[in-house]
């Protein structure tokens, strides 16, 4: 069977690792199950981390991107851009010694820690994936911190959610989460020539969602008030 020329994969923008909730994971004195499986040198996904970093934001972006990722065979549909490291799979396992990496550098379009990786990975992606396959950029499209050096080497198979236009962080992973546990996938727009920002949509009505699973991209019993 012949396989489609059609795919979609997502990139997925970091949490932030120089913030507090990466100091409350580093702490010698936190007892919470995440902190103590680092600190015994066990390794966690970096979906997992990052979602515990952002919260919400991160929560629901891989919770979307899994449920809507269709890659070809042989390509990881689900891709998390880094500080230093370029675009990582999801399901790759990191230490602590990887969040204190990642914590040393802010992420700028003009930081070569930064962009030099992002840019390598980025043609190395580009090159194996065919004219009709998309890739979904969920994150900031406003500054050309993620958006130029992606644009550089997807060019129009860049794209990214319409309704990210004028909303904020939580409003996002809010609006992903919900699409993810009702299987209803968004419009996608080409990020080369879009408007990026606008006016600020309705607040979304609130809604009760499961705990996640280790994973970041399931659910557990428990329920979590979320926009």
């Amino acid at each position: 069977m012949e396989e489609t020329d059609c795919s979609r994969i997502f990139l997925l923008s970091p949490a932030y690792a120089g913030g507090l909730r990466a100091q409350m994971i580093l702490s010698e004195r936190a007892q919470f199950d995440l902190a103590l499986r680092l600190r015994s040198r066990e390794r966690v996904t970096i979906g997992e981390v990052f979602a515990f970093l952002s919260g919400l934001y991160f929560r629901g972006k891989l919770a979307y991107a899994n449920a809507f990722a269709r890659p070809r065979t042989g390509i990881c549909g689900v891709l998390v851009i880094t500080p230093t490291r370029g675009l990582v799979d999801v399901r790759t396992k990191i230490s602590l010694t990887d969040l204190r990496e990642f914590a040393e550098v802010d992420i700028h379009e003009d930081d070569p820690r930064y962009r030099k990786p992002l840019a390598r990975d980025a043609r190395k992606l580009a090159r194996n994936l065919t004219d009709a396959c998309e890739v979904i950029l969920l994150g900031s499209v406003a500054t050309g911190k993620y958006v130029d050096v992606l644009l550089e080497n997807f060019q129009h198979r860049l794209r990214f959610p319409a309704d990210f236009v004028g909303r904020g962080d939580m409003s996002r992973g809010g609006l992903l989460l919900r699409c993810a546990v009702d299987k209803t996938e968004l419009t996608y727009i080409s990020v080369a020539g879009a408007v990026r920002s606008g006016r600020r949509p309705p607040k979304l009505e609130p809604r009760r969602y499961n705990q996640p699973s280790r994973e970041g991209s399931g659910v557990r019993n428990g329920n979590r008030a979320a926009p």
